[in-house]
């Protein structure tokens, strides 16, 4: 299985300007635009670590999910959400020749923790042998940044100063997160069974 992002979060999606803020708020960050190349890498960094440890999309972009078998005939949950629109499912054979899926006959079943692929025809489609299916979708809370929960904007902020307070080594001790991140982004964590199955 293989998840990627095909398509990125513009620079003026980002909140720059309320990084700066908290960044005032919490360090007397001087008013200097002249460190924005670095406010925005520390903030894609908070994003992606903050994504990885939810299982959650923040700002919605596209994403393609290769997968070379289903978990379950009927059902296939989705490796990250919450999904807000399926584009396509498509067939590729061990040759590279790719057949797309008719999209009358699989349904997308939302869901903020684990959204579903469902087969409404025959099941879900078999997948060629060698092959894979290639699935594309678009996730994430919203567009804006204003549209994302407030604890996960609080979260991405803390996070992202905490990356740019300790520039230079902007690893996570031990795979933990600073605790008021770990407290802000509890309740979103998937709690991952039966290997992605849906029962």
């Amino acid at each position: 299985m293989n998840l990627v992002e095909t398509s990125t979060i513009p620079v003026f999606d980002l909140p720059l300007q309320a990084f700066r803020d908290h960044l005032r708020t919490a360090s007397g960050f001087p008013d200097d635009s002249l460190q924005d190349g670095v406010l925005e890498a520390m903030l894609r960094a908070a994003l992606a670590a903050i994504e990885a440890r939810t299982g959650k999309a923040l700002l919605s972009r596209g994403f393609r999910w290769t997968v070379s078998g289903w978990r379950s005939p009927e059902t296939q949950a989705l490796p990250i959400a919450p999904v807000t629109e399926l584009i396509a499912v498509t067939l590729i054979g061990r040759n590279g020749d790719a057949t797309p899926y008719e999209m009358s006959c699989i349904q997308l079943v939302q869901d903020s923790q684990r959204p579903v692929l469902r087969g409404v025809c025959h099941g879900l489609p078999h997948i060629p042998t060698g092959g894979v299916a290639e699935v594309t979708f678009t996730a994430g809370f919203g567009l804006t940044w204003e549209e994302l929960p407030a604890d996960l904007q609080l979260a991405v902020l803390v996070l992202a100063a905490y990356f740019y307070e300790n520039r230079g080594d902007v690893t996570v001790e031990d795979g933990n997160m600073p605790l008021p991140v770990t407290a802000l982004t509890e309740r979103y964590r998937t709690v991952r069974i039966l290997g992605g199955a849906v029962p």
